[in-house]
């Protein structure tokens, strides 16, 4: 008799919608206070996220999303991420991520800015590097 593969149930949701729901091997997350590996039978848990690229494998196969921080919570092989914003590599545009990677840094430029419009340039800046890291690592560059 075969063993079935032991996976995880990956979803990934935003306000807008459910952007991925997906049988998985295995899960990297980056959480506040660094890099989280996920297998199946991980112990129950619940995690704040930071601004990263969020990887997973499936079938050999690794994939990433660029995820704009948010939540991860594991209990019973089931992973969810709730998240403000989450995006495949083939659904960002790059030229608008390079566009808002220039505002932010103009912005941050700008020392008469109060300290929360640098604080919010400080996470434009962050979200628009990840969005384009995640193009140019799915483009292989």
């Amino acid at each position: 008799m075969s063993e079935t593969k032991k996976t995880l149930q990956l979803e990934v949701i935003t306000p807008d919608a459910v952007v991925l729901q997906e049988k998985v091997d295995f899960i990297i997350a980056r959480a506040l206070d660094g890099d989280i590996g996920i297998l199946p039978g991980h112990t129950a848990m619940i995690s704040a996220l930071d601004i990263q690229e969020f990887s997973y494998d499936q079938d050999g196969t690794r994939h990433i999303l660029a995820v704009s921080a948010g939540f991860l919570e594991v209990h019973d092989d089931v992973v969810t991420i709730l998240t403000p914003a989450a995006e495949r590599p083939t659904d960002i545009d790059l030229s608008r991520a390079n566009s808002a990677k220039d505002r932010a840094e103009h912005r941050l430029q700008d020392k008469k800015d109060s300290d929360i419009d640098v604080a919010r340039a400080e996470l434009a800046l962050k979200r628009a590097l990840c969005r384009i890291h995640v193009v140019n690592h799915y483009r292989g560059q």
